[in-house]
């Protein structure tokens, strides 16, 4: 069938047309053409979502059948893609967590018992949420939004697992929250994105909380697997909550996946049970930090983050301020 893609020449868009190219479709992708390509065998369309004639244009004389949509980013893409492919057989749309009203903190259950955020705040988990509605109501029961959460792999360009495994490489003391025991979750990209081509193909519907299952690891689990795959030498150096805050130490920025404690114990408290049921594959953790690891040496230079987001990582100066104190 006619897959289009919209995103795809980075991280889970890419994945997305790898996977769809392996099944067999014919597959193109939407994006503005700015920053990079998609794989090869791929038809490259080119516009601006949030140009209502732009996807209209870029399709005319091929027409999908599927849409994989990785991109949205605005209330207009999703009004807009919502007119324009109206007719596919299947539509699946990469919303997020943030997409829930009480998440974080969480917990969160049952996708259909769960609120999502409302209001025309300029806010990313309230942007999903709209796109949601939006395109819910035009293609029904063929559209399934898939709530991610954290998304790991090779070609992250967000680059949280990656600066993780870097600094671990380079060896010695290394600064880590004193709370290795919180829990954490995270699905690989290749596993949501060969999914995501496959629900888009049986046309199902409905939310879909697509995560790693509750209880996966714990962050120091993380962490250890780092050491060990990329051989380092590292030495944790664990830093109370306090002190890292009082040091403007930003959770989750500064130190990467790292989440103050009382939003920590709830916010990987999330059921992902429908997934499971729908397929949602699970590869071994230390597979995705090895394969992540491969690939972060193999690139020549590593990629912006997406959308302005800040590079993540502890400042060096920040971090020899907080090791000399111990």
């Amino acid at each position: 069938m006619r897959l289009l893609v919209l995103g795809g020449t980075h991280f889970l868009g890419r994945h997305v047309a790898t996977a769809a190219l392996e099944r067999g479709h014919e597959v193109a992708t939407f994006t503005r053409g700015v920053s990079g390509e998609p794989p090869e065998g791929v038809r490259a369309l080119h516009g601006d979502r949030d140009d209502p004639a732009a996807l209209p244009a870029a399709l005319a004389g091929w027409a999908p059948e599927l849409v994989v949509d990785t991109s949205c980013q605005t209330r207009a893409a999703a009004r807009h893609a919502a007119a324009a492919l109206a007719g596919v057989r299947g539509y699946a749309f990469v919303s997020s967590l943030n997409a829930y009203a009480h998440w974080p903190p969480g917990p969160i259950g049952a996708e259909d018992g769960e609120p999502t955020r409302t209001g025309d705040e300029d806010e990313y988990g309230a942007i999903k949420a709209e796109a949601e509605r939006v395109l819910a109501a035009v293609l029904g029961d063929r559209f399934l939004t898939a709530r991610a959460g954290l998304i790991v792999g090779p070609h992250d360009r967000v680059d949280r697992l990656g600066w993780w495994l870097r600094r671990i490489a380079r060896g010695g003391r290394v600064v880590v929250p004193d709370a290795l025991d919180q829990p954490i979750a995270a699905v690989d990209a290749r596993d949501l994105a060969g999914w995501l081509v496959e629900v888009a193909e049986q046309g199902r519907g409905g939310a879909v909380t697509t995560t790693g299952p509750v209880g996966m690891t714990t962050l120091g689990g993380l962490l250890d697997l780092c050491r060990t795959v990329t051989g380092g030498d590292a030495e944790w150096v664990p830093v109370p909550e306090a002190e890292l805050l009082a040091a403007q130490v930003e959770p989750w920025l500064h130190l990467p996946l790292w989440l103050p404690a009382d939003v920590a114990r709830t916010a990987w408290d999330v059921d992902t049970s429908r997934a499971r049921e729908l397929g949602l594959p699970g590869r071994p953790l230390r597979d995705t930090v090895a394969d992540t690891w491969a690939w972060l040496r193999a690139v020549e230079r590593l990629p912006d983050p997406p959308h302005g987001l800040p590079r993540p990582g502890l400042p060096a100066e920040l971090e020899a301020a907080l090791l000399a104190a111990r």
